[in-house]
């Protein structure tokens, strides 16, 4: 529930873009056929993998003859094909347009996001149970506790599940011990709803995107200007 920020791959003539180039140079053609039986080639998969994940947007661009020849030549340490000058000159171009392109898609998602979180804000607002504060977090009681109220500088143990207003699933405690962390220490709306909440209660909140991770999202799972919605139950105050 911290702040993450996502990584736009950045196209280098590095080892760590090379890695993934070849993690990608393997799903692309479907034919790897790598055994994975000992531990350095478990995490030999798991670092190509990663970093394949990572060089996801410039799929589009990416030649794969072009590429197989260029870590042929790279791995029997042959001169470059090309001029290293007219190397660069390509792969800032290349770069430029991945970037360009991942500008316009989160920009696109963004304005997605905000209108359908802004239409289930609406809606859920006039749901019976559902309260709205002032700062236009919304909280529905599922059960009443009677303990402490946790104050900002507080650390607490909870359970609970985040979701999209979709439904889909991007976190949760359950399945495993519950969490702990300080209530001031995470986004705005859920520490916020935290300090409504009485130990032994559980609560519903829709955060609103201002009051969740904003604009930048947070990672793969939580878009620009997404709405949150969390299950939690306070379990315990800490300090």
């Amino acid at each position: 529930m911290r702040q993450r920020l996502g990584i736009t791959p950045l196209l280098s003539l590095s080892f760590a873009v090379l890695m993934g180039l070849l993690a990608f140079t393997a799903c692309q053609s479907g034919t790897s056929q790598a055994t994975l039986d000992t531990n350095d080639q478990k995490a030999s998969y798991g670092i190509g993998y990663q970093l394949g994940g990572q060089l996801t947007p410039a799929q589009s661009h990416l030649d794969l003859d072009a590429l197989l020849m260029g870590i042929r030549d790279g791995m029997e340490g042959s001169e470059p094909t090309l001029a290293v000058t007219d190397i660069q000159v390509a792969m800032n171009a290349m770069n430029t347009a991945v970037q360009e392109e991942e500008t316009t898609r989160r920009t696109a998602e963004a304005e997605k996001n905000a209108s359908e979180g802004a239409s289930f804000l609406a809606e859920n607002a006039q749901k019976e149970g559902v309260q709205v504060t002032e700062s236009g977090l919304q909280y529905e009681v599922l059960r009443d506790g009677d303990g402490a109220s946790p104050t900002e500088d507080d650390r607490v143990s909870i359970h609970y599940r985040g979701t999209l207003i979709d439904g889909t699933e991007f976190d949760s405690s359950y399945g495993g011990n519950p969490a702990s962390f300080a209530v001031g220490g995470v986004i705005d709306g859920f520490s916020e709803g935290l300090q409504l909440m009485t130990v032994g209660s559980q609560y519903r909140f829709v955060i609103p995107a201002e009051m969740g991770y904003g604009s930048q999202g947070s990672g793969r799972d939580i878009g620009p200007n997404a709405t949150l919605i969390f299950e939690v139950e306070l379990l315990e105050i800490l300090d």
